[in-house]
């Protein structure tokens, strides 16, 4: 399913990676199990994870470049039925200063109807090692992300709504539990319906006191996968629609032999 979402494996290093030096580099920075990547520059490391399906992995480098033969750690791997298999999208984020790393994990077998974000308990560093915190969604959901508005945090993530694949948002009270489910987007133009009906992967960005959410549109597997986003109006309540304004099309598509541009 995501090996589209690696095709441009690396949108989300140039967006979320605000006043690094990030030198010279080439692509791919991370071939194979290159999709989802999620990267955060702490205290002169790169530090990059991405989906690999079977478990959890944090690679390191103090460049860009570096990262190809950088340090990396399986920083967890699961047994447990409910939560065993098809690990996908991790991503780490500091609140209080303690790290936390989110992820999409569901049951063993072919089928992906069981999947829920879940979250990881770390410590001070990005690189110190993880427990099991919790199961974070309540109903099928994937690709969580923590976006934070005037010090509340809130929760994005891929869910079932109105019968087709939306991007939710909930407060996230603690970082482990959430409070009642909103739809913050839903695929309802044509370029967000090619293949199947989908608005996921959802990335915040923040810029000059601006707030936007970067999300993938259309079905993974078709080279119409693509980067659209969201605008938030600087005074709304985060949770409602009406606060938000979404761009009239994708602002990044399939070009140049890089196919299915989505995913952060």
């Amino acid at each position: 399913m995501f090996s589209l979402r690696g095709a441009l494996r690396f949108l989300g290093t140039s967006l979320l990676l605000l006043g690094a030096d990030a030198a010279s580099f080439s692509n791919p920075l991370k071939d194979p199990n290159g999709s989802d990547p999620y990267m955060v520059y702490v205290d002169g490391y790169y530090y990059l994870t991405t989906t690999t399906w079977s478990d959890v992995q944090i690679t390191r480098a103090t460049t860009l470049e570096g990262l190809k033969t950088g340090e990396v750690q399986v920083v967890w791997s699961d047994t447990e039925p409910s939560r065993c298999c098809h690990l996908w999208a991790p991503e780490f984020h500091q609140i209080d200063g303690i790290w936390y790393l989110y992820y999409t994990a569901g049951t063993s077998g072919d089928s992906v109807d069981n999947q829920h974000v879940h979250v990881l308990q770390g410590g001070s560093s990005p690189w110190d090692s993880y427990s099991y915190l919790a199961q974070v969604t309540p109903e099928w959901g994937i690709d969580g992300t923590v976006l934070t508005i005037a010090n509340q945090n809130y929760l994005i993530w891929s869910c079932m709504a109105n019968g087709i694949q939306c991007n939710c948002i909930a407060t996230l009270d603690t970082p482990s539990t959430i409070g009642e489910t909103h739809i913050l987007s839903e695929p309802l133009e044509p370029w967000e319906t090619v293949g199947a009906p989908v608005n996921e992967g959802a990335a915040p960005l923040y810029h000059d006191g601006s707030i936007w959410v970067a999300y993938s549109a259309s079905y993974c597997w078709t080279a119409n996968y693509s980067l659209a986003l969201l605008e938030y109006d600087g005074f709304g309540d985060p949770l409602e629609q009406s606060s938000w304004t979404k761009s009239d099309g994708p602002v990044f598509v399939s070009a140049d032999g890089n196919y299915g541009t989505g995913h952060n």
